[in-house]
């Protein structure tokens, strides 16, 4: 819900500059007429202040798309893509991979890679949380080959095996309600 709240942000500002403008999408406005600077430093202090930023870099609004990718590939759905994620980002963005993953690499000081592994074990600790799946299914669901795959990525990442993430989770959460 926090796009479409961003999105009514974005057209509100527009509209009371009067400027014409067709698709609002998450990251991207496609405004119909170039505009000026003062422009854009007046629509960049409006959603400034709601907490967004304007970005006219193309590299740096690249980058945010990518994120923006990803950040739906993982958390928004409910299966992850049965292809290869270097397919699935390329053909969203029209981008080859090896282009895409070395300008996100030089923004951001981290591979493309390593940021999907990132969310994805965000993902599984919020699934662990929910304590609906077991990890089986969590890993089939985040497309690792195996329990002991993810396992083994989730242990790197945060230092904790998935149960005694769990396990710790839960001692917290009984702690917290007997306050």
């Amino acid at each position: 819900m926090v796009s479409i709240r961003c999105k009514l942000i974005v057209k509100s500002e527009l509209d009371k500059m009067g400027l014409q403008y067709g698709n609002v999408d998450l990251g991207e406005v496609d405004v119909k007429k170039d505009i000026s600077q003062k422009q854009k430093e007046t629509l960049r202090r409006a959603l400034l202040v709601s907490g967004l930023e304007l970005l006219d870099d193309k590299k740096a609004i690249l980058i945010e798309r990518i994120k923006n990718v990803i950040v739906e590939m993982v958390h928004y759905s409910d299966e992850l893509p049965k292809t290869k994620n270097s397919v699935y980002i390329s053909s969203k963005l029209n981008h080859d991979y090896t282009y895409l993953s070395n300008i996100f690499s030089e923004a951001t000081g981290i591979t493309l890679e390593h940021y999907i592994i990132n969310h994805k074990i965000e993902k599984v600790k919020e699934l662990l949380l929910y304590d609906e799946l077991n990890l089986t299914e969590i890993s089939y669901r985040l497309n690792y080959s195996s329990v002991a795959h993810l396992s083994n990525q989730f242990k790197k990442v945060t230092g904790l095996t998935p149960s005694y993430f769990k396990k710790i989770k839960a001692k917290r959460m009984i702690t917290l309600e007997n306050l």
